[in-house]
């Protein structure tokens, strides 16, 4: 039968597929528009299953809010190029769009409804693999919630409004202007992009990494030969110095390394008119902790070529 030029349009407009791969579609399925869309999906599917294997270690974080909540996501493509495709930002804006409206954990949102559509987070991202060319993943989202206050977002290495390389959220629980907090908050974000603080207390920090240095620092000073009361006074100095170096409340404020994060805050406390406590932070580095593996170009380079 006659395929049109208009059903190839319609067909494209609605798959993002390639022109040829619309007219085949339509032939396969007797210009049922419809029909010809669940054929390139199936189709897709395939082209999606043959990439998942390639490593996705580039993409873009992504945050939202609306103020008393907040979200940072990941999403990850293959290269720096599709990073910076609008088909591809526009897919991760939507992913922090939808985590937002949930509870925004990774699970909940990769099973969740994209967009409030009938698609969920993960299909939309597998059904984009064929449209874009390349592996997607979505990768991670975490949510920060105040009950009065502020949670501030700040992107570094932005690519585009709210997506870039890292992102970080800051929970500040007040019941002061809600600017005032907002912009403190920001700092602190900022200052956590910068520094990637591994707890907010000495408390919340992993106790195993507590007890490793720990017990390096055991070592260290019993090498000196000095008495046992004095190595545990050593350990203790030690300690308290790393804690400075890895907790965010403790750390040297980069705005003003003359004071601690902690004590930013409550000199912050005077613009803000009320008591202010962080409650919680979130940093997202594009890629961290994915191994990449070895890369052979030339091997890449052929692999492409033979399609």
């Amino acid at each position: 039968m006659s395929i049109s030029a208009s059903q190839v349009k319609e067909l494209r407009d609605l798959t993002g597929a390639g022109m040829m791969d619309c007219k085949t579609a339509l032939s396969e399925t007797s210009g049922d528009v419809e029909a010809a869309v669940d054929w390139l999906r199936k189709k897709g599917i395939s082209k999606a299953d043959k990439k998942a294997g390639r490593t996705a270690a580039e993409g873009l974080v992504g945050v939202a809010s609306d103020g008393r909540s907040s979200v940072v996501v990941e999403v990850n493509s293959e290269t720096d190029f599709v990073a910076r495709n609008d088909a591809f930002q526009q897919i991760v804006h939507g992913v922090a769009a939808s985590a937002l409206a949930g509870e925004g954990s990774t699970q909940s949102v990769a099973d969740g409804s994209y967009q409030g559509g009938e698609k969920s987070v993960s299909e939309t991202i597998r059904d984009a693999i064929a449209t874009i060319g390349e592996n997607l993943s979505f990768r991670r989202s975490a949510k920060l919630s105040v009950d009065n206050g502020v949670v501030a977002s700040y992107v570094h290495n932005a690519a585009a409004d709210g997506l870039g390389k890292i992102g970080v959220l800051v929970a500040l629980e007040t019941t002061g202007d809600e600017a005032a907090a907002n912009a403190f908050a920001r700092q602190v974000a900022m200052h956590v992009a910068a520094t990637s603080p591994m707890a907010l207390t000495p408390d919340e920090m992993d106790q195993a990494a507590v007890n490793r240095e720990k017990a390096i620092f055991s070592d260290q000073a019993r090498a000196s030969g000095k008495p046992e009361n004095i190595i545990e006074k050593m350990v203790e100095g030690r300690l308290r110095k790393y804690f400075e170096e890895v907790v965010l409340l403790k750390q040297a404020f980069v705005m003003n390394p003359d004071v601690t994060v902690e004590q930013a805050a409550k000199d912050a406390e005077k613009d803000i008119g009320a008591p202010a406590k962080i409650t919680g932070f979130v940093r997202f580095a594009l890629g961290e902790g994915i191994d990449k593996g070895d890369s052979d170009f030339a091997a890449e380079v052929a692999a492409a070529a033979k399609g």
